[in-house]
């Protein structure tokens, strides 16, 4: 499964360099334990994978997959989404692989949904014990690919009144995981019926989110 990932990120780089079409690869949302609902925001994947088709040329294929942390599957996808609302349980075997995933040049964003925080933050302890999060610059790459966000994350939802904050997780001077707290980048990815968000709210989180995307891909250039 480590090949397999690595051939994925391979074909990828290869599109990014040549500057043609990408080769049609998927993207997984994370199945994990503990009860939260890591299955919100149903609209929210295929909306900004159709973005990243239509504006930045990406050949991803429509429908996201469901991947669970401790399946070898894992090792199929490039970039793997997370949200939820509430608690997340990752078992020793879990977390052991999604860090050799992470290792193994896999990329996770996670996207508190609200609630999420304090139950994350311990879990990615087991997977990585020697790392803590740290808040990226708003000088980081991520916040300036295609679409500039001179000032970091967008301000989504409002939660809890706090300014929004992306975290990562940095291995080796890669980013393996990073963390959007406080911004609810994936609610602002769902159908414009669903929270009722304006057009521009809708457009800021998709832009990031296509950033994301675009930097997990192409970080090893």
């Amino acid at each position: 499964m480590i090949r397999t990932l690595c051939l994925t990120l391979t074909l990828v780089l290869a599109w990014s360099l040549s500057g043609a079409q990408a080769p049609n690869f998927k993207i997984a949302k994370l199945k994990y334990n503990g009860g939260g609902d890591w299955y919100a925001n149903k609209t929210s994947l295929p909306n900004l994978i159709r973005f990243c088709n239509q504006n930045l040329s990406m050949n991803i294929a429509r429908e996201e997959s469901v991947v669970e942390v401790g399946s070898p599957e894992l090792f199929l996808y490039p970039f793997v989404h997370m949200t939820g609302h509430g608690n997340v349980v990752f078992s020793d075997a879990e977390a052991l692989n999604l860090r050799s995933y992470l290792l193994s040049g896999g990329f996770l964003h996670i996207d508190d949904n609200y609630g999420l925080d304090q139950y994350i933050r311990k879990e990615m302890k087991k997977v990585f014990p020697e790392y803590e999060f740290v808040e990226l610059p708003f000088s980081h790459p991520i916040y300036h690919q295609k679409y500039p966000f001179p000032n970091g994350l967008p301000k989504i939802h409002e939660h809890d009144n706090k300014p929004p904050q992306g975290f990562g997780i940095v291995h080796e001077g890669r980013l393996v995981c990073f963390y959007t707290y406080e911004t609810d980048l994936g609610n602002g990815w769902e159908d414009p019926e669903v929270h009722n968000d304006p057009e521009n709210k809708r457009q800021e989180a998709l832009r990031m989110g296509a950033n994301i995307i675009t930097f997990a891909l192409t970080q090893y250039l």
